[in-house]
């Protein structure tokens, strides 16, 4: 089994749930998927041990070692034209308070309702945007990703330092 984006986005989700139960349908609701997709991602972090099947949790030292040195690689941004949308990566939180403004157009997920004008970054899967703004822990652990695949040195650096705070929490 190769792990798909989706998989990242799906485990990212039990990690902000921490102890909280979950099924394969409500998080299908929460990430704007089908309870298919959510079964089967889970099926393939099992099978990449980034999860744990008997607790039914991540395993978070792993999850955090595919973000930080893999994830680039295997899922690299793609950019696209400017647009409106939601920010990401280095124009969003918490990495937004942390970095100083460039002259650059930020990343920003493309949705007709974002709040930014910036240049079309690819999220991990389509819905992404949805449910990052529903789920506002979501939101920044998804946009620290995006800054570990696309940013620059000291935004990979901070991204990482504030991903490694929130797994541990």
């Amino acid at each position: 089994m190769i792990l798909k984006p989706q998989d990242i986005v799906i485990l990212l989700k039990l990690v902000v749930k921490g102890n909280d139960e979950w099924s394969y349908s409500s998080l299908a609701d929460e990430l704007f998927m089908s309870a298919s997709e959510v079964h089967a991602g889970i099926q393939r972090a099992v099978a990449a041990r980034l999860m744990d099947k008997q607790r039914k949790k991540p395993i978070k030292k792993s999850l955090e070692e595919f973000i930080i040195h893999g994830i680039k690689y295997a899922y690299p941004a793609q950019r696209g034209s400017l647009t409106r949308g939601i920010p990401t990566g280095y124009a969003a939180p918490p990495l937004k308070y942390l970095v100083s403004n460039s002259d650059d157009p930020p990343p920003v997920w493309p949705d007709p309702q974002g709040e930014m004008r910036g240049y079309e970054f690819s999220p991990l899967y389509k819905s992404v945007p949805k449910a990052a703004v529903k789920d506002r822990k979501l939101y920044e652990l998804l946009t620290l990703v995006d800054a570990i695949r696309d940013g620059r040195a000291r935004e990979q650096e901070l991204a990482i330092h504030e991903l490694q705070k929130r797994f541990s929490s």
